[in-house]
Order: structure tokens, then sequence, then C-alpha cells
């Protein structure tokens, strides 16, 4: 019997047609399968080559995937950090004429890797708190806009580098619920429950499997839970001073500004004494410094790395300051004078290393190390062709890493002896000689 395929998408993609719909997801052929790496799931999932992308394939019932799809699909025009829900298809039969599983379609996540791929690679704990703050601050974004995840856990995260730090990626949202208002202090807390004991056993699993190494799981998964705590105070706790220290009202702003979040309202009383004021702040969203280079340069990035360009433009406007000269025709000669001259010196072969705006960023960390080394400047040139040759040319692709299809990634390949890689490390030298 025939299969009459239901495809729901969200663009039109014609190219979907021309895969083997009629087979289970576990008997594609490898010519269709895109080996990335992938977490843990409770249903069957691949990676799949669509045109010039690549799709994520997740069998599962078609009520679930409409739900899923459909609150991705929320959650995106709510500028949540989420993976991008491409397509629901239905009503898949076999040859014979046998039922097969609905499937979800998500885009793949550039520049992205499972939080176990890192896990398992026997990180230091520096760099190991990093990824949890980047966990706790996404699970904050989420419960301010009133989203109960229900499942927080590595595998349901993707995490992309972010100026040498990390932001993390909602993947799966199949138990989450959205409500219109903010979530009560119980859903928070089960919430943040939910997510210590995940966390935990995670990576119990991990150390029991050999692939992570020198982890505390109880203090690992306790710092999600404090660090969430102390990220959600700063956002959202009512704060009270007097009223000659108005000056504070001010600098709990820029305190929420360098955090990247925006402000929508700040509620302000006055007590009967009148000498006493107290404020609260309503966050409206995060991305402070990524909103305001995209309106600035055109340029998309991470929060982080927002920040760190937003600081380079900056110290371009003042060594290059000129009468008549706004902030935005500043930005935009930077943009073409410093910012394009080092990307298009990338050669081609090695683009699919690391995102545009993360070397950059490397870039510049290079450049200095190589000023404070030799005592001089080092002309921005100079460092990107020994940023190049040292660095990134010994990193592995991070925009579309091929591993195996169904089991973690191995990142610790050996590199040449004498050459220079990244470190991890959140307080020391980003630098290690090998």
């Amino acid at each position: 019997m025939p299969s009459q395929l239901s495809i729901t998408a969200a663009t039109a993609e014609p190219a979907l047609l021309d895969l083997p719909w009629h087979l289970p997801l576990e008997d594609w052929p490898k010519e269709n399968i895109a080996a990335l790496p992938k977490g843990l799931s409770r249903h069957t999932v691949r990676f799949a080559h669509l045109e010039d992308h690549v799709i994520a394939i997740k069998e599962t019932l078609f009520e679930l995937a409409k739900r899923e799809y459909d609150m991705l699909r929320r959650l995106e025009k709510l500028d949540v950090p989420c993976v991008e829900p491409f397509a629901i298809i239905n009503n898949r039969r076999d040859l014979e004429g046998n039922e097969l599983p609905a499937v979800l379609i998500t885009r793949h996540l550039k520049f992205s890797l499972p939080y176990r791929a890192m896990w398992s690679q026997g990180l230091r704990e520096a760099t190991a708190k990093r990824l949890v703050d980047a966990l706790a601050l996404l699970l904050v974004r989420l419960h301010l806009i009133g989203f109960f995840w229900g499942d927080v856990s590595l595998s349901n995260t993707l995490f992309r580098r972010d100026a040498g730090r990390f932001a993390a990626y909602l993947v799966d949202a199949e138990t989450g619920q959205l409500y219109d208002s903010r979530l009560s202090n119980g859903q928070r807390e089960n919430d943040l429950e939910i997510a210590r004991v995940n966390i935990a056993g995670e990576l119990m699993d991990l150390l029991a499997s050999g692939k992570a190494v020198d982890i505390d799981p109880t203090a690992v998964s306790q710092r999600i839970v404090d660090k969430y705590h102390e990220l959600w105070r700063e956002l959202t706790a009512m704060e009270s001073f007097d009223t000659s220290e108005r000056w504070r009202i001010a600098k709990r702003v820029k305190r929420l500004n360098e955090l990247g979040f925006d402000i929508e309202e700040l509620s302000m009383v006055q007590e009967a004494d009148g000498k006493t004021v107290r404020i609260q702040p309503k966050v409206v969203d995060a991305g402070h410094h990524a909103r305001r280079l995209l309106l600035l340069t055109g340029l998309d990035v991470e929060e982080n790395q927002a920040r760190r360009l937003l600081n380079d433009i900056d110290e371009y406007r003042l060594s290059h300051s000129r009468p008549g000269a706004d902030e935005e025709v500043m930005a935009h000669e930077w943009l073409s004078e410093v910012y394009e001259p080092v990307i298009t010196s990338i050669p081609s072969h090695l683009t699919g290393k690391l995102e545009p705006a993360e070397i950059f960023h490397e870039v510049l960390e290079h450049r200095w190390y190589m000023s404070e080394r030799l005592g001089k400047d080092v002309p921005m040139l100079d460092s990107v062709r020994s940023y190049v040759n040292d660095v990134l040319s010994v990193r592995r692709d991070e925009e579309a890493l091929i591993g195996p299809t169904t089991e973690l990634i191995e990142l610790n390949e050996p590199v040449p002896s004498g050459t220079i890689v990244v470190n991890d490390d959140e307080e020391g030298d980003w630098r290690d000689k090998v």
C-alpha cells in the first residue's frame, strides 16, 4: 500500500520528499545519515542531510510531535534559545503497508555540541562550572517567560561557544508547558530539582562508564541550583535604599544590562517615611548586547561575543575619533576596516572550525598574548596569520563535527608537538604548549 505522507513544514522544502520515509529511522542507509554527536534520547533520533544543511529527525507519536513542534515555534517567537522547528511528517508506511511512527524534524544547530559530548571528554572543573552556569541562565530565561521545562538535563541541551564562555540551547520541549503568567515558586523549584537530579544522574553514568573523570556529581549538580538562585535574585528581587542614594537605581539597571538583560519597566515605591525607596525591575528579555550590536552592524551573534565586539568597537572609536562621526558611522567603519578583513583572511577550508564571531574573539585574545610576549603591539594581520597557523589549524570542525552516528564524539585527539591549543581553564592562560 503506497504511503500518503502528511507533511507540515515551516518552510517549503521539496527535498524532504526524497528521503526514505518508508524505512524506520534505524534502517536508513548511510548515504542519508549525517554522523553528528548527540545526547541520550527516549526516542530514535538521527541526523540527515537535506540539500545544503542538516536536520535532526525524531520518531514519536504524532500528537507529541505536533505539540512539540507548536511549542518550539512559540518559544522561537519569544526569542528563546532553542532549536528551530522544521517539519512534522505523519502517515508513514513501509513497503508492506505497516504503519511507522510520525517524525518531528528540527534544523541542526550549527557550531553546537551536546553537553554530554563535552562532559565525556574529562573536562576541567572550571569548564564544567561554566557549562552548568550556561544551563542555569537558560533555565532562568525560560522561567521568566512562564515556561516549565519538566525535563531539564544535559541530553536535552546544546551549547555553543560564546567568547570563551558557553551559550545553552533547549533541544527537547516535549514535556514543556508555557503559561500566560510567571511560574510560581513551587513550579520553579520543581523544575530546578528535576535539573539537579537529572544532571547528577547523568554525571554518575558518565563516571561509571569511564567517560568522565575528577567530577563530583553532587557538587556540580548543586551548582546549577545555587547559580540559578543567584541570577533569579539579581533579575527579580526588590531592593530598598535611602532617597539620597538614587544613584543605585542606575547601578541596578547597569548590573542587569551587564548580565545581558533589558528592562521593560522599573517599579519604584517611596515608603511612608519619605526617606526610603523600593525598586523592582521587570526584565523583558536577554540579549541586550546582541541586540545593540545587531542594530549597529547587522551582525547576529551570541551575547558574550556581542559584548566583546562592542568593546572592540569602542576602542576603535577612541583611537579613530573625529568630529561629526556618530556611533553608527564608526561601527560600520569598524566592520569594514577591522572585522571583515579578519574574517575574510581565514582560509576557506578552516571556516567550519568556529563561528566567525568566535574566531574574531580568539584572534583578539591571540593578538593580546603575542603583544605581551613580544613587548610591543602586533599588527592585526600578523596576529591573524599566527592564529590560523598555530591555533585554528589544529582545531576540530564545530560547524558539522563528524563522528560515530549513535555514539558520543571524541574531542581529545592528539595534536602535533609544539603547537598551541585552546585551554578551557577559567582563570589561566588561554593557551598551553603541548
